[in-house]
């Protein structure tokens, strides 16, 4: 399969979507049920916004506006890097919000925003490690904050620290699944951050590894190039909970604030139950993987 920049890892990951292919199974198939179940809490679609920062240059109050629009569609919206005050008002919108916490060089900082987090009530709280060096091997830093790589003893510390459920974002290998759940993650995102390093492996392509290797024992979510209810199911058929999304709900965010997002996400979930009724998938736990087919090329 050509690319015109095979080293571009949003765009290799748009190729392995477009790979996947699917059977059609309408016997004995039924209306499915998209809803979805996480942490105790109910919510009507697996599709959920992403951990995005920072959208002020979209729309006024963006993070809030995007927070709205998952909690008009009864999803659960992630919170990216802001400030304290900011997840306060998304949170104060109503939505069930998981906070995403960066790898700050402070730990105690770490501990910090994990404490305001429960404070304000989110549903889970996490890190994404793979924010931990830039392009250059040195540690990165992110707005002037500094960054540093965690150990899996800092992770079972933070972990300790909170009664919240705790997600590891940024797996993009067996082994990081694997320490995730050694550490006592409740939950594992599968992403390479928006194409953080070239050649990235399509998460789609080592999900079902990674799935076989915590053998389904905390919720696995995937991020990075969702766009529309057919790539949602491809990631739930291959062992997926839940997706995250970002890019696709951008331009409706931007043009029609909350209501825009809400809309997405229930067109996302409508298209999610149209393959879901022809594949004779009745409901999230029920959807056989035999039913993906990789075309000849990769």
């Amino acid at each position: 399969m050509e690319r015109s920049k095979p080293w571009d890892s949003d765009q290799i990951t748009r190729d392995y979507f477009d790979s996947l292919l699917v059977e059609m199974r309408h016997i004995d198939s039924v209306i499915p049920s998209t809803k979805f179940e996480l942490y105790g809490e109910s919510f009507d679609t697996p599709v959920m916004t992403a951990a995005l920062s920072h959208l002020n240059n979209i729309r006024e109050n963006g993070m809030v506006e995007m927070a709205r629009g998952a909690r008009m569609a009864n999803a659960v919206a992630w919170a990216g890097m802001g400030d304290e005050a900011e997840l306060e008002a998304i949170t104060a919108a109503g939505a069930r919000t998981i906070s995403i916490i960066k790898p700050y060089e402070d730990n105690d900082y770490i501990f910090k925003r994990i404490e305001h987090a429960e404070r304000c009530g989110v549903l889970a709280v996490g890190m994404d490690v793979d924010h931990a060096f830039g392009a250059n091997g040195r540690y990165d830093v992110v707005l002037g904050e500094k960054m540093k790589p965690k150990s899996l003893s800092e992770i079972k510390e933070f972990i300790k620290s909170t009664k919240l459920p705790f997600i590891i974002k940024g797996v993009l290998s067996e082994q990081d699944a694997c320490k995730a759940l050694e550490a006592g993650a409740k939950g594992i995102v599968v992403s390479h951050h928006h194409g953080i390093m070239n050649y990235a492996v399509p998460p789609l392509y080592i999900l079902p590894r990674i799935a076989k290797a915590t053998d389904h024992k905390i919720p696995i979510f995937v991020d990075c190039g969702i766009m529309s209810g057919m790539d949602v199911f491809k990631a739930l058929a291959l062992g997926a909970d839940a997706v995250s999304v970002g890019r696709a709900i951008m331009e409706p965010l931007k043009k029609n604030g909350a209501e825009g997002v809400r809309d997405q996400i229930v067109k996302m979930t409508e298209e999610l139950a149209g393959v879901m009724a022809r594949t004779c998938s009745p409901d999230l736990s029920n959807i056989d993987p035999t039913v993906i087919c990789l075309r000849s090329g990769w």
